[in-house]
């Protein structure tokens, strides 16, 4: 895999967090998937089913194969307050969560009309890995 020159150094957790906008949102919010992001296209329904790119890091590496443990990790970035400063139509630009096994995510917001997000783990080399694990851990699950 190719690796990124550059990661977006727009990117804020929002502060202070506002509960009451995460909670107005947790139960809507969906994942669509990215078939870029995707070696296997699981039960995502993605058309086309899988396309791989090599510089994109791909869910299969964390082991989300199933759109309802994708669904559950967004949520739980939701949960915690592990959104964006940035929102678009009710919902927050980006969410991060990070994986039982501790891996970041990093969800972006594809559909602002209907709350769907598409997803992908945080290289290691991406400098805001480091602060989405620091607000998880400072955070109750």
């Amino acid at each position: 895999m190719r690796k990124r020159r550059s990661f977006n150094d727009k990117r804020r957790l929002m502060e202070p967090v506002n509960q009451e906008a995460l909670d107005s949102i947790v139960d809507i919010i969906r994942y669509g998937g990215n078939p870029e992001h995707k070696r296997n296209p699981g039960d995502f329904g993605l058309t086309p089913p899988a396309q791989p790119r090599p510089d994109k890091s791909l869910c299969d590496e964390i082991g989300v194969f199933r759109k309802a443990e994708a669904e559950r990790i967004l949520r739980n970035g939701i949960k915690r307050g592990l959104v964006s400063e940035r929102w678009s139509q009710g919902f927050p630009q980006n969410i991060w969560s990070v994986t039982a096994d501790g891996k970041p995510v990093e969800a972006q917001l594809e559909n602002a009309a209907l709350g769907v997000y598409h997803g992908y783990p945080m290289p290691q080399s991406d400098y805001f890995a480091q602060a989405v694990r620091q607000r998880w851990s400072e955070t109750d699950g």
